[in-house]
């Protein structure tokens, strides 16, 4: 993928961890995104990390919004590397949905005097459900200043050492809520069409690929749909490859959902697998599949059979730090252990 070699196909996705102060990476997050190193996963990305301060979804989120924020992340990105794998980074703004205090802590919108911060933003004056704040449609000149902030973003990801970035347009965040019509009502340039509410989109893809360099991937994590009537569908998500890959995207991350409150997805094992093969059929373009893939064969058929072309996986990692290790011996391929747990290693 342009000058960077994965050594397998198998990717940890970014997953929040909800434990930073005023968005520094810390010892949690050395210890949590190195020992995915550690288990040898081809890569590893960061949880979604905020652009600004007021992206963030929650206080506790990762942030690179300053310049200071680089110099612990290097330090991670130097042991992930150091271990083999290619260290990524997920550039988000959560949009409409910032604002909230923990999952373990009710994953409910909080207050200035709880912590939290107002007012928050969005394409639209559209609050996602009953509790949350509504937000303050964005400005042309605000949304000039999120373009930028991604880019800023970007270059600060390149200094801490990242060789992937993988922009997060997808559940319910500000990016896919410019997206969807169902959060998108502008009537501006930014607003109605399919080509307007893609703009903001397709201007920080341009934004970062200024500063991004050449050699280096850029991936986009999509909701690929809405799950809902009049929402982002599936051949918009096809049609947004198509003109995406020219621009500079080099794989999407097929996830969905995430921007309509209440809907009932039907999940199952593999459950969005269909639209990373559909998407890479049609767009043709390379996809990673996400979402309840758990076991080794299941992960190696979807490679195998064409379906997706990496398997980005969040829950299991987090059961089994060193899944790919494991998952070599079950499907009888050899993988070179660290050598301080090789004495542990399964024949």
């Amino acid at each position: 993928m342009r000058s960077i070699e994965l050594r397998h196909r198998i990717v940890v996705s970014p997953m929040c961890q909800y434990s930073s102060e005023d968005g520094f990476a810390n010892d949690w997050h050395f210890v949590h995104l190195g020992s995915r190193a550690v288990g040898r996963a081809a890569a590893v990305l960061t949880e979604a990390t905020a652009v600004t301060a007021d992206g963030r979804i929650s206080p506790q989120d990762l942030g690179i919004w300053k310049d200071a924020h680089v110099e612990p992340l290097g330090r991670i990105f130097s042991f992930i590397t150091e271990q083999g794998a290619v260290p990524g980074m997920q550039l988000a703004h959560a949009g409409r949905k910032a604002s909230t205090n923990q999952p373990w802590n009710g994953a409910k919108p909080i207050s200035p005097a709880e912590g939290g911060w107002t007012p928050i933003c969005g394409p639209s004056e559209l609050g996602f459900s009953d509790g949350y704040q509504t937000p303050r449609a964005l400005s042309i000149t605000e949304i000039g200043r999120v373009v930028q902030a991604f880019a800023a973003a970007a270059r600060r990801a390149e200094a801490a050492g990242a060789k992937i970035i993988e922009l997060h347009s997808a559940h319910g965040y500000l990016l896919h809520e410019f997206l969807s019509p169902l959060s998108n009502q502008r009537t501006d340039q930014y607003g109605g069409s399919f080509e307007n509410r893609i703009r903001l989109l397709r201007e920080i893809v341009a934004a970062v690929r200024k500063v991004w360099p050449e050699k280096y991937p850029l991936w986009l994590r999509i909701s690929a749909t809405d799950w809902v009537e009049g929402g982002w569908t599936v051949a918009e998500s096809v049609e947004l490859a198509r003109l995406l890959q020219p621009a500079g995207v080099d794989l999407f991350d097929c996830s969905s959902g995430g921007n309509v409150a209440g809907i009932k997805i039907p999940v199952g094992p593999g459950y969005q697998t269909a639209f990373a093969e559909q998407i890479r059929r049609e767009a043709g373009i390379m996809t990673g599949a996400v979402g309840m893939i758990t076991d080794a064969a299941q992960a190696d058929q979807i490679v195998r059979s064409g379906q997706a072309d990496i398997v980005i996986m969040a829950r299991q990692f987090l059961r089994e730090p060193y899944w790919p290790l494991l998952a070599a011996a079950k499907l009888g391929q050899e993988i070179k252990w660290p050598p301080q747990y090789e004495r542990a290693k399964l024949k």
